[in-house]
């Protein structure tokens, strides 16, 4: 296969949304704007795009670069590729003209290893041989034949999809009951759902997330963080803040990606106050209706403990994403490819993916 890998310069950021939007395998952290968010907190993005002989992009990968401080790129830097890359993994020849190409880009650029997370995933359940499980066969195949090795994840190993292609009476019939009665509760006692309209909407919903973390004992990201989300996504209709009210008071709040057919639950906060008007149920099922009408096939309610277990840390999480009808799904994991072993062993005492 004569195909090239170049670099997509800015002016190219249409051609290339539109290529990862319309792929099987795209992803939101795949999308350009992802990268513009990780590159106001001290990621380098690299867009590579592999074109055939009419210079259509056939394949495509966000590589984003991340050095010790003070360390220029090209003296050695650790390279992510999250929900990467944007290929067809049941075409041996492309993936193998692709990742040939990659490894001799990132090597000549500074890379000290590349870690990639693709988004293959399995059903925890089926055994169908669907495309799916074929999908998540071949990447890990194409893993082997690449010599990578497995790595500790970044993103979730699990999570729960669900399907938006029923009817929304169906999406709720398909509920636990208890989620379809809280759901009608939180309306019924006069909770209302909105769009986040301004910055000082995203401050509010903010200050909620502090309070979140501080109960629930979890990190956060930098108010900067959010708001830098919201105004890069928002206008691009790529994301919503879905803010939960009550006689004007914020009760609770979601950031919901919408990239690639799919919506994307991402960050959630709520208040301590008034939680018995079960306002994160509604604001769910909001997010489940305005993500259908916007054209999206599925759900993603973004990550789930790696086990069943009843006693994990985030078991609540798990049974609170597992009402609403969806299916566990496991993704291949994080893969590793070291190009300079030696360096890599130092810079890991510095720099942490």
């Amino acid at each position: 296969m004569h195909a090239t890998l170049r670099l997509v310069p800015a002016t190219r950021q249409d051609e290339w949304d539109q290529f990862v939007h319309a792929h099987p395998r795209g992803h939101l952290l795949q999308s350009w704007g992802w990268g513009e968010l990780k590159a106001n907190f001290g990621w380098s993005p690299l867009r590579l795009a592999l074109r055939d002989e009419q210079q259509r992009i056939v394949a495509a990968a966000q590589v984003l670069r991340h050095s010790a401080p003070h360390v220029p790129l090209r003296l050695g830097h650790l390279a992510y590729m999250p929900k990467g890359p944007v290929i067809d993994w049941s075409q041996p020849v492309l993936c193998k003209a692709f990742f040939a190409q990659l490894h001799m880009l990132l090597s000549k650029q500074g890379a000290l290893a590349l870690r990639i997370e693709p988004d293959c995933a399995m059903d925890t359940l089926s055994q169908d041989g669907s495309d799916e499980i074929n999908g998540y066969n071949q990447c890990r195949d194409r893993m082997l034949v690449e010599q990578f090795s497995l790595a500790q994840a970044i993103q979730p190993v699990r999570t729960i999809l669900l399907d938006l292609a029923p009817e929304e009476s169906a999406l709720l019939a398909q509920m636990k009951e208890k989620w379809r009665y809280n759901v009608r509760l939180a309306d019924r006692k006069g909770v209302t759902v909105r769009a986040a309209q301004s910055l000082d909407d995203v401050l509010a919903w903010y200050a909620l997330m502090q309070t979140t973390a501080t109960r629930d004992q979890f990190g956060i990201h930098t108010r900067n963080y959010y708001c830098d989300a919201w105004r890069i996504f928002a206008p691009r209709q790529q994301l919503r803040l879905l803010l939960a009210e009550r006689e004007g008071r914020l009760l609770a709040g979601i950031f919901v990606g919408l990239f690639a057919n799919q919506g994307i639950y991402l960050y959630g906060a709520s208040s301590n106050e008034a939680r018995n008007l079960m306002p994160n149920y509604l604001l769910q099922w909001e997010a489940i209706r305005w993500a259908k009408r916007q054209g999206a096939t599925r759900y993603d309610f973004w990550g789930i403990p790696e086990t069943d277990n009843k006693d994990e840390a985030m078991a609540g999480v798990y049974r609170f994403k597992s009402g609403w009808g969806g299916r566990v799904v496991t993704f291949v994991g994080c893969y590793e490819h070291v190009y300079r072993p030696l360096g890599m062993r130092v810079a890991k005492r510095f720099v942490h993916l």
